[in-house]
């Protein structure tokens, strides 16, 4: 998976922007500019990288004669005290992209470790795992990108993607079967139809109307295995709600197709990296 690079130096370049301003007043009054240093990248704690090509980008952007030597690559595993990479050139150059290089990488490989926690949690069930849209403006991309460098799936990116009614959807038109079914006479024939259930009623209802995917609820693990049943493959089902790293294994084994976390990317724990001046 390669994220496109106008897309990528955009979002440097906006975070850059937000961070420098037009000087940098310790670093411009303090160092000579033609001064060179190497730095390196450590990691200081043990998970999956994501995000280093991200992160080196924002050296080059600011400075293009910055050389790079990795040691590792998105995906790999690290662990404390690792080198992940070091970066030589000019000193005011490394010390004004550090932040929003270490910003960028820390988040993504953060969201990479906690997805593979949990792909290694499911390991030998049907789930795979995919974060939701409860991403950070301006980082889906990026947060997605993550997602599956630690071994996760997408779910859509965006509204345009797919139709999904949730429960304020169908509250709103006032029926979940006339819901779909007016959504069917105006989509494309490449649009998929999930649909959001709180009970097995609305679960039969959705399978009736002919849903794609149908979204299980903060419904209980023997709610769900019997949700299984009764759609007995005739849709996708997605787990979503009240899914912790204690309960996701006994989600997984309900039979569920999807298990889909808002945490990897809203709330997740940034991956303890440092840059060092040697």
């Amino acid at each position: 998976m390669k994220l496109p690079q106008f897309y990528v130096d955009d979002l440097i370049k906006r975070a850059i922007t937000e961070d420098i301003n037009y000087i940098d007043v310790t670093t411009d009054y303090l160092l000579d500019e033609n001064a060179e240093s190497t730095a390196s990248f450590i990691a200081k704690d043990t998970g999956v990288l994501a995000g280093l090509d991200v992160a080196l980008r924002v050296f080059s952007l600011l400075d293009g004669e910055i050389s790079f030597q990795t040691f590792k690559k998105d995906g790999d595993q690290v662990e404390k005290g690792d080198v992940i990479a070091t970066m030589k050139g000019r000193t005011v150059s490394l010390l004004k992209g550090e932040r929003t290089a270490l910003n960028l990488l820390q988040h993504m490989s953060g969201i990479a470790t906690a997805t593979n926690q949990c792909v290694k949690l499911v390991e030998g069930t049907n789930a795979s795992i995919a974060e939701t849209r409860k991403t950070l403006p301006g980082l889906r991309a990026l947060q997605k990108y993550a997602v599956v460098v630690g071994g996760g799936r997408n779910h859509r990116f965006n509204l345009s993607d797919a139709a999904m009614l949730k429960d304020n959807h169908i509250d709103a038109y006032g029926s979940l079967t006339e819901a779909v079914n007016a959504l069917r006479a105006k989509t494309g024939h490449m649009v998929k139809i999930e649909v959001e259930t709180r009970t097995l009623a609305e679960l039969e209802e959705a399978l009736a109307a002919g849903a794609d995917v149908i979204m299980l609820d903060n419904m209980d693990c023997p709610t769900m295995k019997k949700a299984v049943e009764i759609t007995a493959g005739r849709a996708k089902l997605e787990a979503s709600g009240n899914i912790t790293l204690d309960n996701i294994r006994e989600v997984a084994e309900t039979g569920v197709d999807i298990i889909s976390l808002g945490a990897l990317t809203h709330s997740v724990r940034c991956f303890d990296i440092s840059m060092r001046i040697v």
